[in-house]
């Protein structure tokens, strides 16, 4: 019998020059079922109300749990680095989308 432990397989991931550019994305839409998590990513644009697609992740509940904690330490190494980022605006500044008016209120 084998002591030894598992050896890892190395994986050679090849990276597209498309692929490489990335692409730009300012909103994610995550839905899931109980075998599957599906991130839609697409990009809003000031002004304009519809948005695309423009890429679609199906992954398992495992591998959505996974990135979740991959992301998290990714985070906690950035922000350790350059400083907490901050997830909300301040009252006057709205990164470029203004949100929805009252109906009973005049825009400024």
């Amino acid at each position: 019998m084998n002591q030894n432990p598992p050896q890892g397989q190395q994986i050679n991931i090849e990276l597209g020059e498309k692929e490489a550019e990335g692409i730009y994305s300012n909103l994610a839409i995550i839905t899931h079922s109980p075998a599957e998590f599906i991130i839609d990513f697409t990009r809003i644009v000031p002004g304009v109300p519809k948005a695309k697609v423009l890429s679609r992740i199906i992954t398992t509940p495992q591998h959505a749990k996974m990135l979740m904690r991959a992301l998290k330490e990714n985070i906690d190494k950035f922000e350790s680095r350059f400083g907490e980022i901050r997830t909300e605006a301040p009252p006057d500044q709205h990164f470029g989308f203004i949100p929805p008016v009252n109906k009973d209120e005049k825009p400024n």
